[in-house]
């Protein structure tokens, strides 16, 4: 079977049935990793993976941030791949599509190179979607300004202001800002826009509308997965996700933090 798998510079001289399984199990896991896959279930789905390609004898080890692939380990034809993999968010949906395209490999009901033009599909989410996570966002957004004490009218600003953010985080993403920087804008953003919105002649809460939009920016995923790892006994990974959790916190508070101290500071006492 011919491969419309590109080669990549560091396997030129390698089989190109070596490169086609190296790079569809390390495109694989990348897709997992960064829509929050655990990563012993990548691990074992790789290893799943690489086995129904037809290569038994290979080693694979991802951390939260990489993956080291070698096939034929020991034999003279040896191949290995280090991919180095950003920190993402959590998206269920994507790898339960992609968790089905792992077992249509292992099922035979799919071949390389099929599988892996589905995973390259599987890397831009359809614009459906980005309307039902903006309307998530808002909603949620809404649903927390409430839960911590806000009235109806609290939550209907947290829902305009949500959609705000996830616009915002839409455009930011789509010009590759790092996750930190995003993370800052984003918080004084929204600090700006529900002092903005509070302003409106009615009775809002400005506090309880700012912690309901910031909320979707709170890296609790990642402190439950670092938790999660180590009890694991993936202890890289875990101190990996603890560290990213405690610096996007940071983050937003700074955020949240120069906005508050801007407002005061060109108006006065006037937050409520």
């Amino acid at each position: 079977m011919s491969l419309s798998i590109p080669f990549s510079e560091n396997m030129q001289n390698a089989a190109p049935e070596h490169v086609g399984v190296m790079q569809l199990s390390s495109l694989m896991g990348e897709l997992l990793l960064k829509n929050g896959g655990e990563i012993y279930r990548v691990q074992d789905t790789l290893n799943r993976v690489i086995d129904a390609c037809g290569f038994p004898n290979h080693s694979v080890y991802v951390i939260s941030n990489g993956i080291f692939i070698t096939i034929n380990e020991g034999m003279p034809d040896a191949c290995s791949s280090v991919h180095h993999v950003p920190l993402g968010s959590v998206n269920l949906s994507r790898i339960a599509e992609i968790n089905q395209i792992s077992r249509d490999i292992c099922a035979g009901r799919l071949d390389r190179d099929s599988a892996y033009q589905k995973l390259i599909a599987c890397k831009e989410p359809p614009a459906e979607q980005r309307l039902l996570m903006t309307l998530a966002c808002a909603f949620g957004s809404a649903g927390f300004s409430v839960l911590f004490g806000g009235s109806l009218l609290d939550g209907a600003a947290a829902f305009v202001v949500g959609l705000f953010l996830q616009t915002l985080l839409y455009f930011l993403q789509k010009h590759n800002v790092s996750r930190f920087p995003v993370n800052i804008v984003a918080a004084f953003a929204v600090t700006l826009a529900s002092w903005f919105i509070t302003r409106l002649p009615m009775k809002f809460t400005f506090n309880l509308v700012v912690i309901g939009t910031i909320i979707p920016l709170v890296p609790g995923y990642a402190l439950t997965t670092a938790i999660r790892d180590f009890f694991n006994g993936d202890y890289l990974s875990g101190l990996i996700h603890l560290l990213d959790a405690l610096i996007l916190a940071f983050c937003i508070a700074v955020g949240v933090g120069v906005g508050i101290r801007l407002l005061r500071f060109l108006g006065g006492g006037f937050l409520r």
